[in-house]
């Protein structure tokens, strides 16, 4: 349904808005702010997701991930600042949404002293799911996650990666629109992190949406967009490729002798964001305004001694490293 002025569309109660693009919008927040005594564990941060994407939330423990998120699924209630999800105003319609979306928690959060099936079964009545309709959706998670041979496990007594699944598998059991995982890999092997990531991508592929807080760069950078987090603020926003493409700096590797008075050297000198050694070679972030960083590498008195000065492509640590902390102008 048009509104009156047709550049813009009326969104429907509990239905996403549209985007500029053209895709809805699943989140939208403005200006959100959350204090506890005074301090901004999240401080003005602005988002907008949406359908059909993974967004992440990368950044450090503090930075104020974990918060934001709560927010989002209305958990907390913000300081300052507007939420909508799934066209929902949050946290006033939070007892709405919640059976709209899924909550993974950083810790295991199931019952221990529960088997698998007791818990899926548990959740599944949480949800409101009816008799034929709860049986049916937990064969199905059971299978997809497999979890079938662990029915009668005790969530108490399984491995990590189990838990994981199992955790998984609870928060999608009522086929959520949306998707929340608080830093869902940070306690398995990165063969279960890979495994669990596949999953995910399933899971978009059928329909739902997904936001994600983690610490790992190489899980930011299979996200579709992210957002960096430093000190409760956003420092950059929007796909790995081009946060990478616009950081600002050229990378370049050093191998040599002497790396670490190297580094010494280069960190502080005009033109040099930072250094950072990655086994036997030097990473250096140089300025983008340098026209021919590896020539002006070479000239230079510091890198004297080196075998191989060569341009590298950028990844997602070096647009970290340049939009918070002291690559931060």
């Amino acid at each position: 349904r048009q509104c009156q002025r047709p550049a813009k569309r009326c969104p429907r109660p509990g239905r996403p808005a549209v985007s500029s693009t053209g895709g809805d919008i699943v989140i939208r927040a403005e200006g959100l702010v959350k204090s506890f005594k005074g301090f901004r564990a999240v401080d003005g941060l602005d988002l907008t997701i949406e359908r059909g994407m993974i967004y992440g939330f990368l950044g450090p423990n503090g930075c104020g991930k974990t918060t934001a998120m709560r927010m989002l699924t209305g958990l907390l209630t913000p300081t300052e600042g507007t939420v909508q999800v799934l066209g929902l105003s949050v946290p006033k319609d939070a007892e709405t949404l919640k059976y709209k979306i899924g909550y993974m928690t950083q810790a295991f959060s199931l019952y221990g002293d529960l088997t698998v099936l007791e818990n899926l079964n548990f959740m599944a009545t949480i949800y409101g799911l009816p008799s034929k309709r709860k049986k049916q959706r937990i064969a199905e998670v059971m299978e997809r996650y497999e979890l079938s041979e662990l029915g009668d496990r005790f969530a108490g007594k399984m491995s990590g990666g189990q838990r994981q699944r199992l955790a998984l598998a609870t928060a999608v059991l009522h086929e959520p629109q949306l998707l929340f995982l608080d830093e869902p890999t940070s306690a398995v092997d990165p063969e279960s992190r890979r495994h669990f990531w596949e999953q995910l991508f399933d899971l978009v592929d059928g329909g739902t949406s997904i936001v994600v807080t983690t610490h790992f760069m190489d899980e930011a950078e299979r996200c579709h967009k992210i957002a960096i987090m430093e000190a409760g603020q956003k420092r950059a926003d929007g796909a790995p490729k081009d946060l990478m493409a616009a950081m600002g700096a050229n990378v370049v590797e050093i191998e040599g002798p002497n790396l670490r008075e190297i580094r010494r050297k280069l960190l502080g000198t005009e033109g040099i964001i930072t250094a950072a050694q990655l086994g036997a070679r030097l990473r250096v972030l140089v300025r983008d305004d340098i026209a021919d960083p590896e020539a002006f590498l070479k000239t230079k008195d510091e890198t004297n001694g080196a075998t191989l000065i060569e341009k590298v492509r950028p990844n997602l640590e070096d647009v970290f490293v340049t939009a918070t902390g002291e690559g931060r102008q």
